[in-house]
């Protein structure tokens, strides 16, 4: 299969990951980390900045369901699944802090844009 098409099939991977995972909010939240850290941070857009965008979003709908309330297992998977996301943002952080640019790529905006539509 040419580079193109596996491009191509990976975009549209996330892209039906991105509608079919995350509510409008989350969305919302996505793509606001995702113009931060391609216009403030310099990360380049791609597979990479989309998971770290995604888990981003995770640690936040974790965050806001909290675990105050929660007791026995319910708590135990919240606090196993809040360390487990923490430990995925920081490794796709640290891919992206090794790629990252002075000024942002052309393709950040056009990935923005992308998964807006």
């Amino acid at each position: 299969m040419p580079l193109f098409c596996r491009i191509k099939l990976v975009k549209e991977v996330l892209k039906e990951k991105f509608l079919s995972e995350l509510i409008p909010l989350e969305r919302i939240f996505f793509l606001k980390k995702a113009k931060e850290a391609v216009e403030q941070k310099g990360y380049p857009a791609g597979e990479d900045l989309f998971y770290y965008c995604y888990f981003l979003t995770l640690r936040e709908r974790i965050r806001k369901i909290g675990v105050s309330g929660c007791e026995g297992y319910v708590r135990v998977f919240l606090v196993e699944g809040a360390k487990e996301i923490e430990e995925m943002v920081k490794m796709y952080e640290e891919r992206l802090e090794k790629r990252k640019t002075i000024s942002p790529y052309l393709d950040a905006q056009n990935f923005i844009e992308y998964f807006s539509d």
